[in-house]
């Protein structure tokens, strides 16, 4: 590959120093990147998503046959609500003996909503005007507090670390984020902000692509990619921490929240699903049933229109109900096994328009029509490969609201999340025997109550005027 020499020769136009160190360092950069590349692996990865799409297009095959969930596999608080409230005190007892993190993965943009921050910087425009990021941090500090009041520790003692999985283009921001914004109230010291991994985007005949002349063209590998990434060194300075040496460290058992972990704490489950009953039979979402005898997430293309409508005879619900909405529970012994199966997963092959590069000119080439792949594995990937998997029905108006388009869409936008959040707040409130009048919309920050515990001095008072509240207190200047 040419680089500009830096010659004196007499006759020669020379490279200035500032030049020549910029293309130094652009050549170091380059080497650095392709020294980090793992072929081999990258090769096997090409060759098993390839098999593995030859494989299920082939007209001669015969794929498992795809059935609901069975009854016994799944348990819900929509039609059972007494078993939150049981499975809330054993998670709330769970994170008092500091078994519980959290795991988020951020790595994407805000890019459908109009932002090229990270995800989570996005404010939906709430009174507060808090972003995704912020009402995380604070529902893990009130959780915190709870259960230290709950099982009478000290104040500041029971902590549940957050593990955020940022991607390449989201880090730097998403860091620079938490430091501007304090870490929400957290310690840093339990705030642990990793990168999941990237691969190279490839030809379609599986040859590595070029962005530039000097940099290889890579893309994410997919939320799936959470389980190589709690492997991964946290610090190129300190390549022995990783996510999982600070769980085992911290002893941390479980990752995830507590009514679903302590659901899944109850079942001795190693990995679960949290799922909401699907709002139609034609709702575009995957769905966790059964792929021959093992536990999958079915996508709603792979369901026929006929069973995508069987019902239940005895309770009228759709028999594939369970739409995945992304929020497991793991084992940190779990999270630990991956790596002994992760072999045998095949990553999914998506075709893109991939900006690439002319070798001969140097050119950007900008492609009307894919003429790329990027490899990308799920999360969901591996429940198949779990030896005791489990499902939990959870209410949809209390515990999702989807946040995928643009502003005004009308749809899973920051209009419909913002409407949600504040209904569920308004729930609250009559929960605790108040009023609120119509049309009056009140924001209660997490701080003050993550599920509707601590407004017992509410009952009996009706709320005329909107507003955000940080406090209890702050609520008397709304009525």
């Amino acid at each position: 590959m040419p680089f500009a020499r830096n010659t004196r020769q007499p006759g020669r136009i020379t490279s200035s120093p500032s030049a020549q160190t910029y293309q130094d360092e652009e050549r170091n950069a380059f080497i650095r990147q392709l020294e980090s590349i793992d072929v081999h692996r990258v090769n096997k990865i090409y060759k098993k998503a390839v098999d593995a799409e030859k494989v299920i297009t082939d007209p001669k095959y015969v794929a498992d046959i795809i059935e609901p969930l069975p009854v016994d596999a799944c348990e819900s608080v929509v039609n059972n609500p007494s078993n939150e409230t049981k499975w809330r005190e054993v998670g709330l007892e769970a994170i008092a003996r500091g078994e519980v993190g959290v795991l988020l993965m951020a790595g994407g943009q805000g890019t459908r909503l109009g932002s090229s921050a990270p995800k989570g910087c996005y404010d939906i425009g709430l009174p507060s005007h808090k972003s995704l990021f912020q009402y995380q941090g604070e529902r893990i500090a009130r959780l915190q507090t709870v259960a230290e009041t709950t099982h009478k520790k000290p104040k500041g003692s029971v902590i549940i670390p957050w593990y955020v999985m940022t991607s390449g283009p989201t880090r730097k921001e998403t860091e620079v984020f938490f430091e501007n914004h304090k870490h929400f109230g957290l310690n840093p010291e339990n705030v642990i902000i990793f990168e999941q991994g990237t691969l190279p985007c490839l030809t379609m005949d599986g040859k590595i692509m070029l962005e530039t002349k000097s940099r290889v063209a890579v893309a994410p590998d997919g939320n799936g990619g959470l389980y190589a990434a709690t492997r991964s060194p946290l610090s190129p300075s300190d390549k022995p921490r990783s996510v999982l040496t600070d769980l085992s460290s911290r002893g941390v058992l479980y990752s995830q929240i507590p009514s679903s972990s302590a659901y899944c704490i109850s079942k001795q489950a190693d990995c679960a699903a949290k799922v909401v009953p699907k709002t139609s039979p034609s709702e575009s979402v995957g769905v966790v049933a059964r792929r021959g005898d093992k536990f999958s997430v079915v996508e709603y293309s792979e369901i026929t229109k006929e069973q995508a409508e069987l019902r239940n005879r005895k309770t009228g619900e759709l028999m594939f109900n369970a739409a995945n909405i992304a929020n497991h529970f793991y084992t940190t012994a779990f999270l630990r096994s991956v790596e002994s199966f992760e072999s045998e997963l095949a990553f999914h092959i998506a075709r893109k328009k991939i900006p690439t590069v002319d070798l001969e000119t140097g050119a950007v080439i900008k492609p009307s029509k894919p003429n790329g792949m990027k490899l990308e594995m799920f999360v969901f990937d591996v429940f198949p490969f779990t030896k005791r998997f489990a499902v939990l029905e959870v209410a949809r108006n209390e515990e999702f609201s989807p946040l995928k388009n643009a502003p005004g869409t009308g749809s899973d936008d920051p209009d419909t999340s913002r409407r949600d959040l504040l209904a569920q707040h308004r729930r609250f409130l009559e929960q605790a025997g108040a009023r609120v009048r119509g049309g009056v919309e009140i924001e209660i920050s997490p701080l003050v109550t993550y599920a509707g515990e601590g407004l017992e001095s509410v009952k009996g008072r009706t709320f005329t005027k909107s507003g955000h509240v940080e406090n209890v207190e702050e609520l008397d200047a709304l009525l």
